[in-house]
C-alpha cells in the first residue's frame, strides 16, 4: 500500500511514522508513506495557499490551486482520494477494513478555517474521527494511517485484529497475564482450565458484558 498525506505541517509527522508498527511495515515494504507540503505547489509568489473567505467571515479559507495541483501530480487509476472534515463520514473500524484492501490512500489535511468547498469534488470520501474539533487534519490522518497499516497482511498476526475491539460491534474482552494473583485480585479459573471450548463462551459473554456496560448502542446494531 502507498498512502501520501498532504498537509501545511510536515514536521507534525517526523516521530510518528519512526516508531513501533508503523515502523516496522515501512521497513518490511508494507506499506509507503509519504508526506507532501501542499504549500511547495502554490503558484502565489509570496506561497500562500489560503485567503478570505468571500462573503465575509473570521479566518482564512484554503484555496483550490495548490490542493489541486499537489492531488493530480499524485493521483492515478489506483487512488482513493479522501478529506479530513468534520462533515464527513464518522471513522470506525469497519471503514478501516475496507480502506486497508485498498492500493493509494490520498489524505488531505484541512487547516484554518475551512477548504474551498470545491476541494471536495476531488475526494472520493470524507471522513471526521469523532464529533469534535481540532486544529487540523494532521492528527485525524496519523489516526487513520496507524489504524489501516496494522491490518495490512503481514503487519501483525491476524488474530491480533481479527479478535479487537468493534469487530462484530463487540468490545474486546479482559485480558490477564503473570502473576496469577495480584494485589488479592485473581485470574479468573477459566482461563487456566486449558478448556479452549469454555474460554471462547467466557471471552465472548464477557465481551458481551463489557459492551452492554459500556457501549450499549453498539449491541443495537
Amino acid at each position: 500500500m502507498k498512502i501520501d498525506i498532504l498537509t501545511l505541517f510536515p514536521n507534525m509527522f517526523e516521530n510518528v511514522f519512526n516508531e513501533s508498527i508503523i515502523k516496522r511495515a515501512i521497513e518490511k515494504d508494507k506499506v509507503t508513506i509519504n508526506i507532501h507540503n501542499f504549500r511547495d505547489y502554490s503558484k502565489d509568489p509570496h506561497n500562500k495557499v489560503d485567503d478570505t473567505p468571500y462573503g465575509g467571515g473570521n479566518g482564512m479559507v484554503l484555496t483550490c490551486q495548490p490542493i489541486f495541483d499537489c492531488v493530480e501530480s499524485l493521483k492515478n487509476e489506483d487512488s482513493k482520494v479522501i478529506l479530513l472534515t468534520p462533515d464527513g463520514k464518522k471513522y470506525n473500524q469497519s471503514l478501516a477494513y475496507d480502506l486497508s484492501k485498498e492500493k493509494h490512500l490520498i489524505l488531505i489535511c484541512g487547516h484554518y478555517e475551512g477548504f474551498d468547498e470545491r476541494i471536495r469534488t476531488i475526494c472520493d470520501i470524507e471522513i471526521s474521527i469523532g464529533d469534535y474539533i481540532l486544529t487540523g487534519g494532521e492528527l485525524a490522518s496519523m489516526v487513520i494511517t496507524d489504524s489501516i497499516v496494522r491490518l495490512l497482511p503481514g503487519v501483525i498476526e491476524e488474530n491480533s485484529h481479527l479478535n479487537d475491539s468493534f469487530n462484530n460491534n463487540l468490545l474486546d474482552y479482559p485480558t490477564y497475564t503473570k502473576p496469577r494473583v495480584y494485589k488479592g485480585m485473581e485470574v479468573p479459573n477459566v482461563l487456566l482450565s486449558g478448556d479452549h471450548k469454555k474460554i471462547a463462551e467466557y471471552r465472548y459473554n464477557e465481551s458481551l458484558k463489557k459492551t452492554q456496560n459500556l457501549r450499549p448502542d453498539l449491541l443495537e446494531k
